[in-house]
């Protein structure tokens, strides 16, 4: 949604996937109903090995597709994650990640839970066991604080003017 509110002309889109992950593989069957309410057409791509990379690369420069979105983790992506981010960079691909990480390394905009928020919660839980609180009494929380980072270098090196209105919305600009 984010990526298509800062490329409104954004129609399709090509998702970076490790069919080895299970979070990844059940996300990868909920984002075609997600797309469809954008009017965005989902190509997905598995990256299963690293030998994987430069087929995916070499069919992504013949496709061109408008964007890029590699989802988050994994024991192949989360390594690659400059890899990824410099293709993108390369093909002028406006792309997406899950992790500011990659935004730093030249990736153009990421969102996710905060961690440092998440972190904080975890030391509220614990200091409850130690003193007492028995964990199937705690209640299950869902992260209420997000970040999202958008790298302005990379959006003027793609050619890509970020609305006013997405920029507002972002909790860090790289500069």
């Amino acid at each position: 949604e984010l990526l298509k509110e800062a490329v409104p002309k954004l129609a399709r889109v090509a998702v970076l996937y490790d069919p080895g992950n299970p979070n990844q593989v059940r996300e990868m069957k909920e984002l075609p109903a997600d797309a469809r309410a954008l009017q965005l057409t989902i190509q997905p791509w598995q990256i299963g090995e690293v030998d994987d990379f430069e087929k995916v690369f070499a069919a992504l420069n013949k496709q061109r597709p408008d964007g890029l979105y590699s989802l988050g983790g994994g024991r192949v992506l989360r390594p690659n994650q400059k890899r990824i981010a410099g293709f993108a960079l390369k093909s002028r691909l406006p792309s997406m990640y899950s992790n500011r990480e990659i935004v730093e390394a030249g990736g153009l905009m990421s969102y996710r839970a905060d961690l440092a928020d998440n972190y904080r919660r975890v030391a509220y839980f614990v200091d409850r066991i130690l003193k007492g609180a028995k964990p199937a009494d705690l209640p299950v929380e869902q992260p209420t604080k997000f970040e999202f980072v958008i790298n302005l270098k990379t959006a003027k090196q793609i050619g890509l003017t970020i609305p006013p209105e997405v920029l507002a919305r972002a909790t860090k600009l790289i500069k």
